[in-house]
């Protein structure tokens, strides 16, 4: 039978790759964030970038992608801030609802829904206590993609 394993509900680096607690704890610390990058697929570019600009207020850049079959927009806090991911339109690859859901942060959940409304998108979940975490709330951008937003 299978160990109960005492980590369970926390990310926990290290955990699936075999290192040992000091080399987990010396990697973690380096660690700001365990999401390195992301891609939201889109079937309509211009529909996408209107909606996340407008709900959570992202800087959206083209991204040089002359050689592969697809049009990507790069998503970062401002103009000059470090991409986090991007809005991804490629032939053949349609939003397919909640495969993969990626959490903003907020500072009031409630106040992207309402955005979210408004440009286009609808809520899945309203906002929601989630203990000691805080909040959360899961809305449908224009795509068909379930996102996440959290709040503390």
């Amino acid at each position: 039978a299978p160990r109960a394993r005492p980590d369970r509900g926390k990310f926990v680096f290290g955990a699936m790759t075999g290192l040992s607690p000091s080399q987990t704890a010396a990697k973690s610390q380096k660690m700001e964030s365990p999401l390195r990058w992301f891609e939201i697929f889109v079937a309509d570019m211009h529909r996408a970038k209107v909606f996340y600009e407008r709900v959570f207020g992202f800087h959206l850049s083209k991204m040089d992608t002359k050689s592969w079959d697809a049009e990507m927009w790069s998503i970062s806090t401002s103009a000059t801030g470090r991409s986090f991911g991007c809005l991804t339109w490629k032939r053949d690859f349609v939003p397919s609802g909640i495969s993969t859901v990626v959490y903003f942060a907020s500072e009031d959940c409630a106040i992207e829904e309402k955005l979210a409304t408004e440009a286009g998108g609808k809520v899945h979940r309203s906002k929601f206590h989630i203990g000691q975490y805080g909040h959360m709330s899961l809305i449908h951008d224009t795509e068909g993609n379930v996102i996440g937003i959290h709040s503390r």
